[in-house]
């Protein structure tokens, strides 16, 4: 059945389905009529006119029986139809035929009847000759020499079941007609219903093929076909924004990359063109040569290690309860050493949150390098977290109101910092770090000038014994 091919099941199925319930029917329906013409059968047998006195007398002497079998010359069918029989059975046990082909069998049930020792009649199946009789014997008020009697009618068994044989091959004719018809129904239905997805799998077949992740299927209706192809569509969708990225990505990089790359060979060219022409370079200009080899070197370490952190997947991180003060506090004395000029007002009170203490270190850090790249020589720079909100306020130039919508995004730098040095993805780390703890991180206009960076992150002011941090 793996082996066949959907549309080839669903029309099996169909035939199944179909020649199950046709023959549940079909039999359902022999059943009721075998019940109904045996209850005929028997109706007619305890007809009480069906052997009259009359047609009894006509056979019997009061000292006898005129026939104890059917002769040759006898017409089976002159009082009673042409397939019952009938015999009288006297309570000594003899019997003496009345009518029909057959002498039917007798039994001490009948004698009993005739003697009048069992008061009703008694049906029953007996065979004579080789054929099967329905037989209802029933008390008379007819004697014979004194002797009490019973009369005996018999009808064959045939009279029901010619009938029930031919209605069975009548239902097994129209139940071979009806699986024939269900299942070429069920192959029409199987191609018609299956179109949508044949679709699918041509567009899948085509997209595997030629990589094209723009292709779409079309969605008709509202049913679970429509919903695969609009799910699918959807995942196309993600899968070439996906790949998209990716490319923006190492476009990016490799963008960023360059600049330092070139700065750097440029000035170690100048340094080996100077050993090899033996003409030394001023101790000032070596100097201040070798403090910007080190200052791209650091920058490149840093543009690198920015892109493994944004290339690092969720599954691989741990979370862990992080106390954010402290992690907070770090990331403020790193950023005291970095603008030494500069004025860092703190106010920290106790938070803890689940997430990875060096991840979010890291995005903390980046919202003070932050901070300390735009502030004035001697400004100030004011640190707060309070139940889970923290903010980083700086009193530089601010962010144009047409920028704000892009400082998340990587690579993307404002115009006003093109000239400084910067990746331009340490806001793309802070939004994906706080993103991953739950939280929501934002950047706008301080009031009175310059930026106000604010992160929130659902957590506790206490670190709890054990298991998950509370949100809220």
């Amino acid at each position: 059945m793996n082996r066949l091919s959907l549309r080839s099941r669903l029309a099996l199925l169909t035939a199944a389905a179909v020649a199950v319930a046709v023959a549940a029917a079909a039999l359902a329906c022999w059943l009721i009529t075998r019940d109904q013409l045996m209850k005929e059968l028997d109706k007619s047998l305890r007809q009480p006119d069906l052997v009259s006195v009359g047609v009894i007398s006509n056979t019997l002497h009061q000292d006898g029986c005129h026939a104890t079998a059917p002769t040759q010359g006898d017409a089976p069918g002159r009082y009673i139809s042409a397939t019952t029989s009938a015999q009288v059975v006297l309570a000594d046990g003899t019997s003496c035929w009345v009518q029909g082909h057959i002498t039917i069998p007798t039994n001490e049930t009948d004698r009993q009847i005739a003697a009048r020792e069992v008061p009703d009649g008694v049906l029953r199946t007996v065979t004579a000759n080789g054929q099967k009789l329905r037989v209802f014997t029933a008390p008379t008020n007819i004697t014979v020499g004194g002797v009490p009697a019973a009369v005996s009618v018999a009808r064959p068994l045939s009279d029901v079941t010619d009938p029930l044989t031919t209605l069975a091959w009548v239902l097994l004719a129209v139940a071979g007609i009806g699986v024939v018809g269900a299942g070429a129904a069920g192959t029409v239905i199987a191609r018609t219903g299956l179109r949508p997805v044949d679709r699918l799998t041509g567009t899948v077949e085509h997209i595997a093929r030629t990589e094209d992740l723009n292709v779409r299927i079309p969605v008709e209706g509202e049913d679970e076909i429509a919903r695969l192809g609009s799910s699918f569509n959807a995942m196309t969708a993600a899968l070439a924004s996906s790949r998209d990225r990716q490319q923006q990505l190492i476009a990016d990089a490799g963008h960023e990359l360059r600049t330092p790359l070139t700065s750097l060979r440029t000035n170690i060219e100048l340094l080996e063109r100077s050993e090899a022409t033996g003409r030394a370079l001023p101790p000032e200009d070596r100097k201040a040569l070798l403090a910007s080899v080190k200052a791209q070197m650091t920058e490149l370490a840093a543009l690198i290690g920015d892109l493994q952190e944004l290339s690092r997947p969720d599954a691989v991180r741990t979370l862990d309860v992080v106390a954010v003060h402290e992690v907070t506090g770090t990331a403020i004395e790193r950023a005291r050493l970095r603008g030494p000029d500069l004025k860092l007002i703190a106010d920290v009170q106790p938070w803890f949150v689940r997430g990875e203490a060096a991840a979010l270190e890291r995005a903390i850090v980046n919202l003070l390098d932050n901070a300390v790249k735009f502030s004035p020589p001697g400004g100030e720079i004011e640190v707060r977290l309070y139940r889970g909100q923290l903010t980083v306020r700086d009193h530089g130039p601010g962010i144009p109101a047409e920028e704000l919508p892009h400082v998340f995004e990587r690579f993307w730098r404002s115009s006003s910092a093109r000239s400084l040095p910067g990746s331009g993805l340490g806001l793309s780390i802070v939004a994906r770090t706080v993103q991953q703890s739950g939280g929501e991180v934002s950047l706008g206009p301080a009031p009175g000038g310059g930026t106000l960076a604010t992160v929130t992150l659902p957590g506790a002011p206490t670190a709890p014994p054990d298991g998950p941090v509370p949100t809220g």
